[in-house]
């Protein structure tokens, strides 16, 4: 498989390691040579300083029969010309970056198809999406709604006083039908346990459960649930505006923007139920002055991770029980998550995550990247005659790194035991540890 990235920018240069990695044929281009500079040890990818609307570039890095082109520099109009061009010469498939929602609306899916455009990703609106789900569920350190909601796997940290820590999986009995712990994350390790693994206060478990027992987890992990009302947010980036617009207007919510003229942009984009005010947020005197000691949620999306994890750790001092922050720099997050910031964003993971689904031969419906466990979950619909259906799930010897969390069948959600047997047409949530998303697709096709 040929693939063509034009964005040699963080997500660019992220999805091209990923891809490297799993024997595709990577070519990465971009305009300016020194984002190309960077260090391809053990990675089999190719440069090319070229400009991706160019159509002699174009014809040279022979986008004819290109199996995807991908778009992801920081212009939207760039990315859209760029695969407009690119399917016209004659690439299988186009993916584009870009930054407004309306292009998103199912109405226009027709016309950018007709372009050559067969789908298109809008980071910050997906980053936004994940905050307000957070934020109504501040007790989780993430949480994923498959299928419609009916499987969830969620992500949250056992307290030392919680009904589940210190216990060996297989002393769980009757619990372990209403939920599957797929996988433990202790310190920078995450595994997917066995009936011997122990459960230990500090882990971060990874559930899928269904929608009727969601609300028994959060006390079994020692945790105690509230509403979240009253919000800070640092930074008036595009993020801080779609998270303002998607959460609810009884919410309320103080916008901190150090920017002056920024400040007075952002009052014509926001609800009324936001606040903005002239202040820089980063020291604890300011989140003071703002009223931090009153806010249930305090949310860092400047763009600067430092500043975000360092204010995260401030509202925590100072009594916020949920803090979330975009922590951007892959080397911060383990960083940020040792250090108990809440819930991390990560535009890059988010957007990979969905690229990634168009390189995969099963029908892949749906992945996420878990931003804290290197790990991703996808919904996978069963091929006929496929080696998933052959056996029960414990005689197929799946790969330590991989393991099943919950299906759907006629509709019906079920979790998954060593007992079960997949059926044709099942749709599957797998959840795979260290890039092996490749391996557990050839069980399903």
């Amino acid at each position: 498989m040929k693939v063509i990235i034009a964005g040699a920018g963080a997500v660019g240069t992220h999805l091209a390691k990923l891809l490297s990695s799993e024997n595709v044929d990577v070519i990465l281009m971009d305009e300016d040579r020194d984002k190309l500079n960077f260090s391809r040890n053990n990675l089999e990818i190719m440069t090319m300083v070229g400009i991706a609307t160019s159509l002699s570039d174009l014809t040279e890095v022979k986008v004819k029969g290109t199996d995807l082109f991908i778009a992801v520099t920081p212009d939207q109009s760039v990315n859209i010309t760029a695969c407009m061009l690119a399917a016209n010469m004659g690439a299988r498939k186009t993916f584009a970056r870009i930054d407004n929602y309306e292009y998103l609306l199912p109405k226009n899916k027709a016309f950018f198809e007709r372009l050559g455009i067969n789908a298109m990703v809008y980071p910050e609106m997906l980053a936004a999406k994940e905050i307000v789900s957070a934020l109504k569920r501040p007790w989780a350190r993430q949480w994923i709604e498959l299928s419609g909601g009916a499987i969830i796997l969620m992500g949250i940290k056992i307290r030392k006083n919680a009904p589940l820590a210190n216990k060996h999986l297989h002393e769980l009995g009757s619990e372990l039908k209403k939920f599957h712990i797929v996988a433990i994350k202790r310190e920078n390790i995450t595994i997917i346990p066995n009936g011997d693994d122990q459960i230990l206060p500090e882990d971060i478990l990874f559930f899928t459960t269904l929608k009727e027992y969601v609300n028994e987890i959060p006390a079994l992990a020692g945790k105690e649930t509230f509403d979240v009302k009253n919000i800070m947010i640092m930074g008036g980036s595009r993020i801080a505006i779609r998270t303002c617009q998607y959460l609810p207007d009884s919410a309320n919510i103080r916008l901190l923007e150090s920017d002056k003229e920024k400040c007075h942009i952002l009052l014509d984009k926001v609800p009324k139920n936001v606040t903005v005010y002239h202040d820089d947020g980063r020291s604890a005197e300011t989140l003071m002055q703002e009223g931090i000691n009153n806010m249930d949620a305090f949310v860092a999306v400047t763009g600067n991770s430092e500043a975000n994890i360092l204010a995260c750790l401030t509202a925590k001092r100072l009594g916020v029980k949920k803090t979330v922050a975009e922590v951007e720099n892959m080397d911060y997050i383990s960083v940020a998550e040792n250090l108990g910031i809440g819930t991390i964003i990560n535009k890059k993971l988010i957007t990979v995550s969905n690229i990634y689904r168009f390189l995969l031969h099963a029908d892949v419906s749906n992945i996420k990247s878990l931003t804290i466990a290197n790990a991703d979950v996808a919904e996978i619909i069963v091929s006929p005659n496929s080696k998933i259906t052959k056996k029960e799930i414990k005689e197929l010897n799946f790969p330590r790194n991989i393991t099943l969390g919950g299906l759907i069948r006629n509709g019906e959600p079920m979790m998954i035991d060593g007992n079960t047997v997949v059926e044709p047409y099942d749709k599957v949530v797998a959840f795979c540890l260290e890039d092996s998303l490749k391996v557990a697709e050839k069980y399903f096709r």
